[in-house]
């Protein structure tokens, strides 16, 4: 499991950005920030709130030096879909169909088949920063403006 101050895991996913194919691996960010953004489904009011409110707020998380991304079991077809109802997200959002990445970041609810919601930072090494994991959903799910202010705190 991903803990703090521990190595990433590391992964290779497929997916979309703004509704464009795109294949993203954790050494693409070498050497930067990385948030992950762990959320259960596309289309879902919830993840409907959080993942916009990323994305309008990545002007101000990429000026900290960091990239955002979005893991989710779902498909890149219904990425595109969801990122085209929202307006479009300039961050990629991955397909982690067998839920292989969430397992590896504890992030796997396996007798549902969904990714539960979470904040991964990952430094600048490439150690886990930050982690927070929802137990409570929507009730303690982290905004951009928080993990703004965790992104200060590296």
């Amino acid at each position: 499991m991903a803990e703090i101050g521990k190595a990433a895991p590391d992964f290779s996913l497929s997916g979309s950005t703004d509704q464009e194919d795109t294949d993203v691996a954790l050494a693409d960010f070498e050497g930067k920030k990385l948030v992950i953004l762990f959320y259960p489904l596309d289309f879902s009011p919830v993840c409907s709130e959080q993942v916009p409110d990323f994305n309008e707020n990545l002007d101000a998380i990429r000026a900290k030096g960091a990239d955002v991304i979005a893991i989710n079991r779902d498909s890149t077809f219904a990425h595109k879909a969801w990122s085209e109802a929202l307006g479009g997200i300039g961050f990629p959002l991955l397909s982690d169909m067998n839920l292989e990445v969430s397992k590896q970041y504890g992030m796997a609810l396996e007798e549902v088949g969904i990714t539960t919601r979470g904040v991964f930072i990952i430094d600048a090494a490439g150690k886990i920063a930050f982690k927070h994991i929802e137990d409570a959903p929507p009730d303690n799910t982290l905004t951009a403006e928080q993990v703004l202010s965790e992104l200060d705190k590296l």
